[in-house]
């Protein structure tokens, strides 16, 4: 096993002992699929009042713009779906990814432990933990390192651990060795976009952010 392979399998592990679900791990590039897309969905007016979205154009499609000298992007998954559930129907519905503590706050300090644990383990190893937190386009990060594809409703779909889950990254200064992009499972379903109550799935892909 070559130093790449050796020391992609140590993070991948570290990860798993931290708690996360899934970890994958892909070469820092510019995301040329994902530019005409994105820059469409702009145009368009489809990110609705997430005007943040129009900021940081070019940092969101190339990680070497955001972390000076970055090699790989480390994309991980954390399971979010609660043991316990709401039994008052009168109370107020809350979102299962807004039990217990913020998961910024979780996701965090997991993330700037394996940081440092690889530093410990493998030397000078420099980079930066995201969750939410800058312009970098999550899904796609996640979906080029194998975690799962984009559904139609544009969310992540994993076949081993659901849909269930946050995505964060550490995107490091590091030659790694890097996994596959997920492939498409939706085939011919439909279920999100006749589920969605406000019709915001305008197309398969596409959420309009305005609805």
């Amino acid at each position: 096993m070559d130093l790449r392979a050796k020391h992609t399998q140590w993070i991948k592990d570290q990860a798993k002992r931290l708690g996360f679900m899934s970890c994958g791990i892909s070469k820092a590039d510019f995301l040329e699929q994902e530019a005409p897309r994105l820059e469409k969905w702009l145009s368009e007016g489809k990110n609705g009042q997430m005007q943040y979205m129009e900021n940081h154009f070019d940092k969101r499609l190339d990680p070497r713009k955001l972390v000076e000298g970055s090699k790989s992007v480390i994309s991980l998954l954390l399971n979010y779906y609660p043991s316990d559930i709401q039994k008052d129907k009168e109370a107020p519905k809350i979102s299962k990814y807004a039990y217990g503590v913020d998961y910024h706050f979780v996701i965090k300090d997991k993330l700037k432990e394996l940081l440092s644990l690889m530093q410990e383990e493998i030397g000078a190893v420099h980079g930066r933990a995201f969750v939410d937190s800058a312009p970098v386009l999550d899904k796609a990060w996640a979906e080029k390192s194998g975690l799962g594809w984009r559904g139609k409703h544009s969310n992540i779909l994993s076949k081993q651990v659901g849909s269930f889950f946050f995505i964060a990254e550490l995107i490091v200064d590091l030659e790694l060795e890097y996994d596959s992009p997920a492939t498409d499972h939706c085939g011919s379903c439909t279920a999100c976009i006749d589920a969605c109550p406000t019709e915001a799935i305008t197309e398969p892909y596409v959420v309009d952010g305005s609805r």
